[in-house]
Protein backbone atom coordinates (compact mmCIF):
# COMPACT_ATOMS: atom_id res chain seq x y z
CA UNK A 1 0.00 0.00 0.00
CA UNK A 2 0.81 3.32 -1.21
CA UNK A 3 1.10 6.25 1.15
CA UNK A 4 -0.73 8.47 -1.40
CA UNK A 5 -3.40 5.40 -1.71
CA UNK A 6 -4.01 5.35 1.63
CA UNK A 7 -4.37 9.28 1.59
CA UNK A 8 -7.32 8.66 -1.01
CA UNK A 9 -9.03 5.73 1.07
CA UNK A 10 -8.66 7.97 4.59
CA UNK A 11 -10.60 11.10 2.55
CA UNK A 12 -13.05 8.85 1.33
CA UNK A 13 -14.05 7.07 4.80
CA UNK A 14 -13.97 10.62 6.13
CA UNK A 15 -16.54 11.68 3.60
CA UNK A 16 -18.53 9.28 3.71
CA UNK A 17 -18.45 9.12 8.02
CA UNK A 18 -19.48 12.11 7.46
CA UNK A 19 -22.33 11.89 5.47
CA UNK A 20 -23.44 8.87 7.84
CA UNK A 21 -23.20 11.29 10.84
CA UNK A 22 -25.64 13.98 9.77
CA UNK A 23 -27.65 11.74 7.83
CA UNK A 24 -28.04 9.67 10.99
CA UNK A 25 -29.25 12.78 13.06
CA UNK A 26 -31.81 13.84 10.54
CA UNK A 27 -35.63 13.33 11.23
CA UNK A 28 -37.86 11.35 9.02
CA UNK A 29 -39.60 15.14 7.68
CA UNK A 30 -35.74 16.40 6.49
CA UNK A 31 -35.00 12.70 5.21
CA UNK A 32 -37.81 13.21 2.78
CA UNK A 33 -36.88 16.47 2.03
CA UNK A 34 -35.89 17.53 -1.36
CA UNK A 35 -32.95 18.87 -2.38
CA UNK A 36 -33.38 22.08 -4.05
CA UNK A 37 -32.21 22.38 -8.08
CA UNK A 38 -31.69 18.43 -7.87
CA UNK A 39 -35.63 17.19 -6.73
CA UNK A 40 -34.19 13.81 -5.61
CA UNK A 41 -34.92 13.27 -1.34
CA UNK A 42 -32.23 13.65 1.51
CA UNK A 43 -32.28 9.80 1.96
CA UNK A 44 -32.48 9.11 -1.81
CA UNK A 45 -28.80 10.86 -1.99
CA UNK A 46 -27.30 9.22 0.96
CA UNK A 47 -28.24 6.00 -0.86
CA UNK A 48 -27.15 7.75 -4.21
CA UNK A 49 -23.59 8.15 -3.00
CA UNK A 50 -23.27 4.86 -1.42
CA UNK A 51 -24.59 2.92 -4.35
CA UNK A 52 -22.41 5.15 -6.73
CA UNK A 53 -18.99 3.67 -5.02
CA UNK A 54 -18.38 0.64 -6.62
CA UNK A 55 -19.09 2.00 -10.50
CA UNK A 56 -16.94 4.92 -9.10
CA UNK A 57 -14.15 2.38 -8.92
CA UNK A 58 -14.56 0.14 -11.23
CA UNK A 59 -13.74 3.19 -13.49
CA UNK A 60 -10.96 4.41 -11.59
CA UNK A 61 -9.74 0.64 -12.06
CA UNK A 62 -10.12 0.64 -15.39
CA UNK A 63 -7.33 3.80 -15.38
CA UNK A 64 -5.09 2.02 -12.93
CA UNK A 65 -4.98 -0.46 -15.83
CA UNK A 66 -4.23 2.17 -18.58
CA UNK A 67 -7.84 1.32 -20.47
CA UNK A 68 -9.84 4.61 -21.62
CA UNK A 69 -13.20 5.00 -19.91
CA UNK A 70 -15.40 4.78 -22.97
CA UNK A 71 -19.11 5.61 -23.52
CA UNK A 72 -19.76 7.27 -20.12
CA UNK A 73 -21.62 10.31 -20.71
CA UNK A 74 -23.07 12.92 -18.32
CA UNK A 75 -26.64 12.05 -19.97
CA UNK A 76 -25.93 9.21 -19.34
CA UNK A 77 -25.38 9.78 -15.61
CA UNK A 78 -28.44 11.70 -15.49
CA UNK A 79 -30.48 8.72 -16.55
CA UNK A 80 -28.58 6.49 -13.58
CA UNK A 81 -29.50 8.98 -11.03
CA UNK A 82 -33.20 9.42 -12.33
CA UNK A 83 -33.74 5.88 -12.61
CA UNK A 84 -32.03 5.28 -9.14
CA UNK A 85 -34.65 8.06 -7.40
CA UNK A 86 -37.48 6.63 -8.90
CA UNK A 87 -36.42 3.31 -7.97
CA UNK A 88 -35.50 3.94 -4.60
CA UNK A 89 -37.68 6.80 -3.34
CA UNK A 90 -38.71 4.92 -0.04
CA UNK A 91 -35.37 3.99 0.66
CA UNK A 92 -35.13 3.63 4.82
CA UNK A 93 -32.20 5.50 6.94
CA UNK A 94 -31.27 2.47 8.21
CA UNK A 95 -30.85 0.87 4.52
CA UNK A 96 -29.35 3.72 3.14
CA UNK A 97 -26.85 4.18 6.23
CA UNK A 98 -25.69 0.06 6.05
CA UNK A 99 -25.32 0.44 1.82
CA UNK A 100 -23.24 3.76 2.61
CA UNK A 101 -20.97 1.75 5.39
CA UNK A 102 -20.39 -1.50 3.23
CA UNK A 103 -19.85 0.17 0.00
CA UNK A 104 -17.50 2.80 1.20
CA UNK A 105 -15.42 0.12 3.31
CA UNK A 106 -14.99 -1.97 0.28
CA UNK A 107 -13.99 1.60 -2.03
CA UNK A 108 -11.40 2.07 0.77
CA UNK A 109 -10.20 -1.43 0.36
CA UNK A 110 -10.18 -1.24 -3.36
CA UNK A 111 -8.12 2.59 -3.48
CA UNK A 112 -5.71 0.89 -0.79
CA UNK A 113 -4.92 -2.00 -3.13
CA UNK A 114 -3.84 0.66 -5.80
CA UNK A 115 0.17 1.39 -6.39
CA UNK A 116 1.82 4.71 -6.74
CA UNK A 117 2.41 3.57 -10.76
CA UNK A 118 -1.53 2.93 -11.37
CA UNK A 119 -2.67 5.88 -9.49
CA UNK A 120 -0.25 7.68 -12.45
CA UNK A 121 -1.66 5.83 -15.47
CA UNK A 122 -3.91 7.92 -17.39
CA UNK A 123 -6.59 7.20 -20.58
CA UNK A 124 -9.17 8.98 -22.20
CA UNK A 125 -12.34 9.43 -19.89
CA UNK A 126 -15.51 10.29 -22.20
CA UNK A 127 -17.15 11.88 -19.29
CA UNK A 128 -14.64 14.41 -19.33
CA UNK A 129 -14.30 15.17 -23.50
CA UNK A 130 -11.91 12.14 -23.59
CA UNK A 131 -9.18 14.18 -21.81
CA UNK A 132 -6.43 11.77 -20.86
CA UNK A 133 -6.84 11.43 -16.74
CA UNK A 134 -5.41 9.89 -14.01
CA UNK A 135 -6.54 7.01 -11.86
CA UNK A 136 -5.87 9.41 -8.86
CA UNK A 137 -7.73 12.19 -10.75
CA UNK A 138 -10.65 10.62 -11.22
CA UNK A 139 -10.94 8.73 -7.25
CA UNK A 140 -10.29 12.49 -5.85
CA UNK A 141 -13.32 13.82 -8.39
CA UNK A 142 -15.53 11.11 -8.14
CA UNK A 143 -15.48 8.33 -5.53
CA UNK A 144 -13.90 10.63 -3.02
CA UNK A 145 -15.25 14.10 -3.38
CA UNK A 146 -18.56 12.19 -3.74
CA UNK A 147 -20.15 12.25 -0.31
CA UNK A 148 -18.40 15.88 0.56
CA UNK A 149 -20.38 17.67 -2.02
CA UNK A 150 -23.58 16.11 -0.98
CA UNK A 151 -23.65 16.57 2.35
CA UNK A 152 -22.70 20.27 1.80
CA UNK A 153 -25.68 20.35 -0.80
CA UNK A 154 -27.95 18.54 2.11
CA UNK A 155 -26.78 20.87 4.97
CA UNK A 156 -27.81 23.77 2.77
CA UNK A 157 -30.97 22.14 1.76
CA UNK A 158 -31.84 21.10 6.10
CA UNK A 159 -30.56 24.38 6.95
CA UNK A 160 -32.89 26.54 4.20
CA UNK A 161 -35.82 24.53 6.05
CA UNK A 162 -35.15 25.42 9.30
CA UNK A 163 -34.35 29.09 8.30
CA UNK A 164 -37.97 29.05 6.59
CA UNK A 165 -39.67 27.20 9.32
CA UNK A 166 -38.51 29.90 11.53
CA UNK A 167 -39.28 32.39 9.34
CA UNK A 168 -43.06 31.08 9.31
CA UNK A 169 -42.99 30.56 13.09
CA UNK A 170 -42.25 34.10 13.60
CA UNK A 171 -44.28 35.43 10.75
CA UNK A 172 -47.36 33.74 12.71
CA UNK A 173 -46.09 34.91 15.85
CA UNK A 174 -46.19 38.56 14.60
CA UNK A 175 -50.02 38.04 13.42
CA UNK A 176 -51.20 37.00 16.74
CA UNK A 177 -50.01 40.07 18.25
CA UNK A 178 -48.01 40.16 21.52
CA UNK A 179 -49.05 37.48 24.45
CA UNK A 180 -50.38 38.78 27.89
CA UNK A 181 -49.10 36.25 30.71
CA UNK A 182 -51.31 37.26 33.77
CA UNK A 183 -49.15 37.31 36.41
Amino acid sequence: MSHRSEALAVRLEAGAAALAAFASTLSETEWQTRLPKDGRKVGVVVHHVASMYPIEIHLATLLATGQPVSEVTWEGVADINREHAIGNDGITKEAALAQLAANSAEAATAIRALTDEQLDRAASVSLNSDAPLTCQFMLEDHAVRHSYHHLARIRAAIATGKRQEGERVSSRARQVGPLCIEP
